[in-house]
């Protein structure tokens, strides 16, 4: 582990060149690029190793990320739609999920909440996040008191988050509706909510509707976004609803909290413990390292 963006055993710069300019093999994956920049400059150098860069976005590369990407010897992304619209060989390597430590705890509460039912967004608080069509979805929440919307997450542009509080205020739900700052303790968010919207109009892989679904919340994202439509089999293991559709979230939104429709999380943690666990990630990962 090298660089400073993620935790875990972290090794020096010394340590990190003993590796490149060895005899050993050494496999070094990067997943930015400048990253893959100082790995090609290590290799102008005289390095020996092999490179492996992961792509986390599913718009189309930029000139100079593809370029980088071909002077890798491997190259992985992360959902199906990713891996076709790249235009160059790879392999696809969904993100996993920490099952143990994504996991229900029915009894969590949030004390700065007072209503029972929490209905959650997490993530970037931005246009492109759908949280206006979420607000406008929810215009009826007056009428189930007993339920509130946190919305979690750091905010891009504060003329936006004045905004949705405007937006609340004409719907009369202000007293329901609760923003909050980025945390590191989203965890317990996920597992005092009973629903989690994912309503993006676009995603690299969307971590948050993985990690609600472990945590056995009822997901609705949007159809075609991310992983949202490989992780979601529609009112099965969550809800798939167009991308803008404020209408469709809303029908979808009033029949789970009527009870028309079931709540979804015991089958969205089964689906994450069966496909999408940290552990089936490292075994994909470990078997294309085997193989380079």
């Amino acid at each position: 582990m090298y660089g400073y963006t993620i935790s875990g055993n972290h090794i020096t710069t010394k340590k990190l060149k003993s590796f490149l300019f060895s005899k050993n093999k050494t496999i070094v994956h990067c997943h930015r690029n400048n990253e893959i920049l100082r790995m090609l400059f290590y290799r102008f150098l005289g390095a020996k190793f092999t490179l492996v860069a992961t792509r986390h976005a599913e718009s189309k590369p930029s000139s100079l990320t593809l370029f980088l990407l071909k002077k890798a010897d491997k190259v992985v992304t992360l959902i199906n739609s990713m891996s076709a619209n790249l235009g160059i060989k790879n392999t696809s390597v969904g993100h996993g999920i920490q099952v143990d430590k994504f996991k229900p705890n029915t009894v969590k509460k949030l004390q700065h909440i007072s209503q029972d039912h929490i209905i959650l967004n997490a993530g970037r608080v931005r246009k492109a996040k759908g949280q206006l069509v979420l607000l406008e979805a929810l215009k009826n929440l007056k009428e189930y008191s007993n339920w509130a919307l946190v919305i979690v997450g750091k905010v891009d542009k504060p003329a936006f988050l004045e905004e949705l509080k405007s937006i609340a205020k004409k719907h009369q739900i202000e007293n329901q509706v609760y923003f909050v700052d980025e945390t590191r303790d989203i965890i317990s968010y996920y597992q005092a909510a009973k629903i989690v919207v994912a309503p993006s109009f676009s995603e690299g892989f969307s971590l948050v509707t993985a990690e609600a679904m472990s945590c056995e919340n009822t997901v609705i994202a949007t159809k075609d976004v991310g992983v949202h439509s490989e992780l979601i089999t529609n009112g099965k293991n969550g809800y798939l609803f167009e991308a803008g559709n404020n209408n469709q979230l809303e029908e979808i939104l009033i029949k789970l909290l009527k009870d028309e429709v079931p709540m979804t999380g015991k089958a969205a943690r089964e689906e994450i413990i069966k496909n999408w666990s940290a552990k089936k990630e490292a075994e994909s990962l470990s078997e294309l390292y085997i193989k380079t």
